[in-house]
């Protein structure tokens, strides 16, 4: 039986390269975006929202009429805002959340209908290690992150009887040039936030530059679909998971305090 994966957020980055692993895996997947790849793939597509529930629901109707079954969702979806919390907009932070929350609460629980009644069905969610060490000026990416998180570990205690795990992926910085790419709130005044704003983003887009191939993440959801059962969270690479484990022993006000010298400091 083949095995079906459904990847959201598709079209670039870390889900372009999810789901270009995976097809050449031998996995069936059907990559899912609001527009197209601009580069070229082998993999099925279909055009969707994800913070739409019509699109989804017609989604979901497409592929009952096509496929037998599902054996994965990997939710791939996300966007990004940096700035100042004092000059964000609401509208802002909604757009955010409505991606990288809701559309992955909507296509979760428009899925789990088809993953349930399969052996060892996943859902996997790509978080971030932003997450668990929440970066100053992308708060709220940061905030999208953790819900992510704490959605995860309690939909996979709710899904456990059914034979569904669920696991959260915690890349660090990635070759996607999504620092770049993200929006950028507006800066009324830069007598307080301008400079250390620059750097900020500055210092994350030479991450980013320096950091791993998409690739390595893609990896890693191909060896924890081959599990028989997932672990509630994961993360890539060894210096991130270093960080998150120091996260955990170090004292809050010292991990702040390198958080600021990292991200915050003029």
């Amino acid at each position: 039986m083949n095995r079906t994966v459904i990847v959201s957020g598709a079209s670039s980055g870390i889900g372009f390269a999810i789901a270009s692993t995976l097809h050449e895996k031998g996995y069936d997947v059907i990559g899912v975006s609001r527009t197209y790849p601009k580069q070229s793939y082998a993999f099925k597509y279909q055009l969707a929202d994800i913070t739409k529930e019509t699109d989804i629901n017609n989604l979901v109707l497409s592929l009952t009429e096509n496929y037998s079954h599902i054996n994965a969702l990997i939710n791939c979806a996300g966007m990004g805002i940096s700035g100042a919390v004092e000059y964000t907009k609401l509208e802002e932070i909604k757009k955010m959340y409505d991606v990288n929350v809701f559309g992955t609460f909507l296509m979760s629980k428009a899925f789990i209908p088809l993953l349930r009644g399969f052996k060892q069905a996943k859902i996997i969610n790509i978080s971030s290690v932003a997450g668990d060490l929440s970066i100053p000026f992308q708060t709220f990416y940061s905030m999208t992150k953790a819900s992510i998180n704490a959605f995860s570990s309690a939909l996979a205690l709710e899904l456990k009887p059914f034979d569904i795990s669920v696991c959260s992926v915690l890349p660090g910085d990635t070759q996607t040039n999504f620092t770049q790419n993200r929006e950028k709130s507006e800066v009324i005044s830069d007598e307080f936030y301008l400079d250390r704003i620059k750097h900020s983003i500055e210092r994350m887009e030479k991450d980013e530059q320096n950091g791993k191939d998409p690739s390595s993440v893609a990896k890693v959801v191909l060896k924890l679909l081959k599990r028989k059962r997932m672990p509630s969270k994961v993360t890539v690479g060894f210096q991130y998971k270093l960080f998150v484990l120091l996260n955990r022993l170090l004292p809050t006000r010292l991990v702040q305090w390198i958080l600021f010298q990292m991200y915050a400091k003029k």
